[in-house]
């Protein structure tokens, strides 16, 4: 099977957003009047963000989703997206469950596929750039957080690196439901865009939480030029990781990462709103901690309380070039 017929019959389908699509030099689509375009992009690579095994339809909607996820940080509606993949081979079986996967999450939140490339490669490496619309001026960024802002985040922490652990057999969980649930929050995350949406007129600061809340925060921090407290007791987590050790499961929330849900501030008088949100979506959002000044020569930094006590707690976000 060659490059075109691999294109023409996988990753082509119906698409309403842009004049021109795929089968041209380039797609071409209309401005919007009022609007702005957001653009995100984001690499996978086999061996460094998922195990050579995995299932190739939860890796097709994943490729996505962590897109997607961007775009609700920014309080933007999908619009379209491109797709570049590498494959050692055109094996019809993977690709056929990889682009339903990514068919699946594209068609649900109305984001379809405009264009791309293919090549060979000596490993799987999929690379997406999606594109989204919001009101001029109405992009949540990293850097509004205000002095007295009150930390959200949306979900629960911590399941989907307690479903690599588990993979990755650092980890022992006796129930195969909590097991499951774990491995399936790793594989199949639901990016927020809806929340996303709504937040936009709530949130100061906003971020999707992908390589963990100590990274993430920090981001926002630096970004704000502010530092934070955080109450690690007010940390959302299942019972699958309330079970393990107390320390282990603070540091599988904090800083285990492919969490994708929301991480952001408002200030306390949008908490009865905010609370509103969480029922209209039937999703936790829970208060975490506050923004605070920073003092004179100090650096953006979070402050780790345990049951209302300063603690000397240790959590650092992923980084793709840390050995």
């Amino acid at each position: 099977m060659g490059e075109f017929d691999l294109i023409r019959r996988f990753f082509t389908r119906d698409q309403q957003v842009a004049r021109v699509g795929i089968g041209d030099d380039c797609a071409i689509f209309g401005a919007q009047v009022g609007y702005e375009h957001c653009i995100s992009t984001d690499m996978l690579v086999e061996g460094r963000h998922f195990l050579s095994d995995v299932d190739p339809a939860a890796l097709g909607y994943k490729a996505l989703a962590t897109n997607l996820s961007d775009l609700a940080a920014m309080g933007a509606q999908p619009h379209s997206f491109l797709l570049s993949i590498g494959l050692p081979k055109a094996d019809e079986r993977w690709l056929q469950a990889f682009s339903a996967g990514l068919f699946q999450l594209a068609e649900r939140h109305n984001c379809p596929l405009i264009g791309g490339d293919t090549t060979r490669s000596p490993l799987v490496v999929i690379n997406i750039t999606v594109q989204g619309l919001v009101p001029h001026g109405a992009g949540v960024l990293r850097s509004g957080a205000r002095v007295g802002d009150d930390i959200w985040v949306s979900g629960t922490l911590g399941d989907a690196a307690l479903g690599l652990a588990l993979l990755e057999e650092r980890i022992r969980v006796d129930d195969p439901d909590l097991r499951e649930r774990a491995i399936s929050r790793l594989h199949w995350p639901e990016p927020r865009v809806a929340l996303g949406m709504e937040l936009a007129s709530i949130a100061s600061s906003m971020m999707d939480l992908s390589d963990g809340l100590a990274g993430d925060l920090l981001h926002i921090l630096r970004a704000s030029h502010r530092k934070a407290a955080v109450e690690l007791a007010h940390l959302p987590m299942r019972a699958s990781l309330r079970g393990l050790p107390r320390m282990q499961a603070l540091s599988l929330a904090t800083a285990g990462g492919d969490d994708y849900e929301l991480l952001f501030t408002a200030e306390p008088r949008a908490s009865a709103r905010i609370e509103q949100l969480a029922q209209d979506h039937e999703l936790p959002l829970s208060r975490i901690g506050r923004i605070l000044p920073l003092a004179g020569g100090e650096s953006p930094q979070i402050e780790w309380l345990l049951d209302g006590r300063p603690t000397q707690f240790e959590a650092q976000g992923f980084d793709h070039f840390d050995d």
